[in-house]
């Protein structure tokens, strides 16, 4: 079976001591959501760059500062002065020391940036950066949910296959059976009851190869989703025609802005826009307000908490720093940025043109898989049609152990084709919601 080789998912076979998860697909999808190593860390990624806004809008408030200090001088620090001012000899010096053995200060001090071209435009762009996040999360999430319903489908048809798989495992017992009863009474031979035998067998193998597939799968879809692979997942949906709903074909005003990628990429472009801003208001001065206010006092004893008098010091300062000439620096910033933000429309450009070819790709997938589907189904019918009545010439001693054989290939392969028809179609559904943006 082709469907069943692709299959990649976990056990049905639940343990009583082990969780036991019975979901639908969304209920899946919502479960990956939550728990998703991808999708938490894109999550986690919107938080860090909250708190990465904190910290640019930390340049735009006042900080402020305090210090205290103390110093002991054991040994008060010796100067030198000229001799020739007490009258002695010139070009000799004369050792003193200036000071007290004990200082101490305190004060408080805050700066204030007025203005600064950059800070501003990081300011600005802060809401974009974090909406740019966002978007890389709901990109995330949608291939994640993407991958969910395919791997679902997957193994909701491989459920079905494996029913079918039982259903032609009783029809070659009773089959056996019958032959066996036939050879006994002389209406068959001995080969015609190894045919059966060699049949059933080749169904029985296929059953446990497909068996083990599905178990692999299960664990799969689990990793997917972030579940504990020790839990047992219950898949609740069977997939059938049903699944294939007509309205994902109906025709609507298609806008780029619904694709998530094309939101995130459109987003990137703001803050490259953000980016060669910021580069050209660096030729703009830098104006900051900043003030200090202390107080120190010199004793030859360690009594500053016995009264004497304590010095103050205060003062405001208004600086404006203009940039002058920094060797080209700052204008090869600006053309660097400009090439960027070129890069990046020229990467918006590609991708609409990746999305056009995506829809009419996928709307072609979609409609031949669901033709494919119906005429599977109709070769199926027939096919059992023929086999019933192939089965019921054979009972009646009027048909060969050859025709029943290939009856029973030909149905196996009818309904295998069809499953197989089933699940391509339904990939094909998801791959235009996704090009569609409807996912």
């Amino acid at each position: 079976m082709a469907l069943l080789g692709l299959i990649s998912a976990t056990n049905l076979m639940a343990q009583n001591d082990k969780p036991i998860h019975a979901f639908s697909l969304e209920n899946c999808v919502a479960y990956a959501q939550k728990n998703n190593v991808q999708v938490k860390n894109s999550l986690l990624s919107i938080d860090a760059q909250i708190q990465t806004n904190r910290e640019i809008a930390a340049a735009a408030f006042p900080t402020i500062g305090t210090n205290v200090g103390g110093t002991d001088y054991t040994k008060i620090p010796t100067s030198l002065l000229p001799a020739q001012i007490f009258g002695g000899p010139a070009g000799t010096f004369i050792p003193v020391q200036f000071g007290t053995k004990f200082n101490a200060n305190y004060g408080a001090n805050f700066q204030q940036l007025l203005f600064d071209g950059q800070v501003f435009v990081a300011l600005q762009a802060r809401e974009t950066s974090l909406e740019m996040q966002r978007k890389n999360a709901a990109v995330t999430e949608e291939a994640i949910k993407a991958n969910i319903y395919k791997i679902y489908y997957q193994l909701s048809a491989s459920k079905t296959q494996l029913n079918i798989l039982d259903a032609n495992i009783d029809r070659l017992n009773k089959l056996a059976h019958d032959a066996e009863i036939m050879y006994k009474n002389g209406f068959a031979e001995k080969l015609d009851v190894d045919k059966v035998s060699v049949q059933l067998n080749n169904l029985q193998t296929e059953k446990i190869k497909a068996n083990n597939s599905v178990a692999i799968g299960y664990m799969g879809l689990k990793m997917l989703m972030g579940m504990p692979v020790k839990d047992s997942l219950v898949l609740t949906e069977v997939i059938n025609e049903q699944s294939l709903s007509s309205d994902v074909l109906v025709e609507n005003d298609f806008q780029y802005g619904i694709r998530k990628d094309f939101q995130y990429l459109s987003t990137v472009k703001k803050l490259s826009e953000y980016n060669v801003r910021r580069y050209q208001l660096s030729y703009l001065p830098t104006v900051n307000f900043s003030g200090a206010y202390s107080q120190n006092a010199q004793r030859s004893k360690f009594d500053f908490f016995d009264g004497g008098n304590w010095f103050t010091t205060s003062l405001l300062s208004l600086n404006v720093n203009l940039p002058l000439f920094n060797g080209f620096a700052r204008d090869a910033r600006v053309k660097r940025t400009k090439i960027e933000l070129l890069q990046v429309e020229n990467q918006i450009d590609a991708l609409k043109n990746n999305i056009d070819n995506e829809i009419n790709q996928a709307k072609l997938n979609y409609i031949s898989s669901v033709a494919t589907v119906s005429f599977q189904k109709k070769n199926m019918q027939l096919a059992e049609n023929v086999y019933q009545q192939t089965k019921k010439k054979f009972e009646a001693g009027t048909g060969s152990n050859t025709e029943i054989s290939a009856a029973q290939a030909d149905l196996v392969s009818a309904q295998n084709n069809f499953m197989n028809a089933l699940y391509s179609a339904l990939i094909a559904k998801v791959d235009l919601l996704k090009a569609t943006g409807k996912l």
